[in-house]
């Protein structure tokens, strides 16, 4: 017989077809003449009820058969007389893969704490919450290539290990084979790394921008979708120490155009997941955020308002609102003062532009009043920054006075700044977050659950 995934046999219509299913038992219940064993297989959040006359199957396979086994049924899809389902399977034969023993099982059916998933983070994507979570992460990483490729950009990969500090903070996690307990030393006592593996201090990469700049002023759009990593010893629910971003970069792209192609890609997603993760969104909705439908089309239906950092600061004195964080002309944005704009003031998504350049990045293009850059933060409800990014400065004589400025390793930079010595254009880029995209599509609160296996400092586990 054909095995069918569940996801399939759902959507399909067919009934009174000989089958087999595959799975995990979710439950199992009955009396002394039949059983029914829910059974799930990942392939979406629904589980398929198995119906097992206990008279054709042998007592010693069903004593195996508890919540969290693996088991093989071969039977026959049938109507179901049952609320609450279409079909179900009649049982004629079933194979016990895997047991699981009930006293030991730490799911068991109850519910269960996110805190306390986090920590068999090896089984919670067994459970219908991380289930729902993976899948959608999937859709939002196809979509993502999707786009760009329907918008002629080009998948472009960087180097994960690096010698540059992008963002030039400097919380980086080492890369080396030397022995830590006898480093080879100079003669001034510092530590050697010509005899490194790399012939120099080489550190995981916090962004993979400024290589992406490099295939942009080659190829014209190009973007970057892979992991990165922060030493920052951070424990709030927004920050980890490992995670995916989506960087891309175009040539002749000023910041207008990157606040259009910002705003055009978020939509896009986050329409993506309304069209083909509906039955998971809505379970996420149930559960965990019943603001979460309301909040994705809100996303969609609404046009971002566009709004410069200094009227955004003069809005924020104005409000009248006691924030937690006081805010003035030249301070960072914190998330309550970035929320107020969104989800009080302006009530639609905002892009923030024109920062002080004094809080922003040696990259960015600064603008004719000699303060400013030509910087963009897109911000969400719930979430406050989703996107960063900005039109880049094209000029070698101003990167190169603003990297000495910020007294900035010019020799571990050489070749960036050589780009805008041979035909330098204009081109800009910004920054997504993947699992900050995640936590705003499904309504969780906390990086730690959306990321199948987090890194944060002092857990690396799994």
């Amino acid at each position: 017989m054909k095995t069918q995934r569940i996801v399939e046999i759902l959507k399909s219509g067919v009934v009174d077809s000989d089958l087999t299913v595959q799975g995990w038992v979710r439950t199992k219940r009955g009396n002394k003449n039949v059983a029914f064993i829910a059974l799930n297989d990942g392939s979406c959040a629904a589980n398929i009820q198995i119906v097992v006359d206990l008279a054709k199957i042998p007592e010693e396979t069903l004593k195996s058969v508890t919540t969290g086994a693996c088991l093989r049924v071969d039977g026959r899809l049938v109507a179901s007389p049952a609320s609450g389902q279409r079909v179900e399977v009649q049982a004629a034969a079933i194979e016990v893969y895997g047991t699981a023993d009930p006293e030991t099982y730490p799911l068991q059916k109850k519910g269960h704490s996110l805190e306390f998933l986090r920590d068999i983070a090896y089984l919670r994507p067994r459970t219908n919450t991380f289930g729902a979570v993976l899948r959608i992460r999937h859709a939002m990483a196809y979509a993502i290539h999707e786009y760009f490729n329907k918008n002629g950009f080009y998948y472009f990969h960087t180097p994960i290990i690096t010698a540059s500090d992008c963002e030039g903070a400097g919380a980086m996690f080492q890369v080396t084979t030397l022995d830590m307990n006898r480093p080879p030393r100079t003669e001034d006592g510092a530590i050697d790394y010509t005899e490194d593996f790399f012939g120099k201090p080489c550190n995981l990469t916090v962004s993979g921008q400024l290589e992406g700049e490099l295939g942009a002023l080659a190829l014209g759009r190009i973007y970057t979708f892979g992991p990165t990593f922060r030493a920052e010893n951070s424990n709030t629910p927004r920050h980890a120490s490992e995670f995916w971003m989506i960087e891309p970069e175009a040539a002749f792209f000023d910041l207008e155009d990157n606040m259009e192609l910002a705003e055009d890609f978020l939509k896009y997603l986050i329409r993506y997941a309304l069209d083909n993760c509906m039955e998971d969104l809505e379970f996420m909705n149930k559960m965990w955020d019943p603001g979460l439908l309301e909040r994705l089309r809100f996303v969609v239906e609404n046009d971002f308002k566009r709004l410069d950092y200094t009227e955004g600061i003069e809005i924020l004195k104005a409000s009248g609102r006691k924030f937690e964080f006081p805010c003035d002309w030249g301070c960072d944005l914190q998330s309550e003062h970035e929320r107020y704009l969104v989800e009080e003031h302006f009530k639609r998504p905002v892009i923030l532009i024109n920062y002080p350049k004094d809080i922003k990045a040696f990259y960015m293009k600064q603008n004719d009043d000699g303060r400013t850059v030509r910087g963009m933060d897109v911000l969400f409800p719930g979430i406050g920054e989703i996107i960063g990014g900005s039109e880049r400065e094209a000029d070698y004589g101003k990167l190169h006075a603003r990297v000495r400025e910020l007294g900035m390793n010019e020799r571990e930079l050489w070749w960036y700044l050589d780009t805008r010595r041979w035909g330098s254009a204009p081109h800009s880029g910004f920054g997504l977050g993947f699992d900050r995209l995640l936590i705003f599509v499904t309504g969780l609160t906390n990086i730690r659950d959306v990321q199948p296996f987090p890194r944060t400092p002092q857990h690396a586990d799994f």
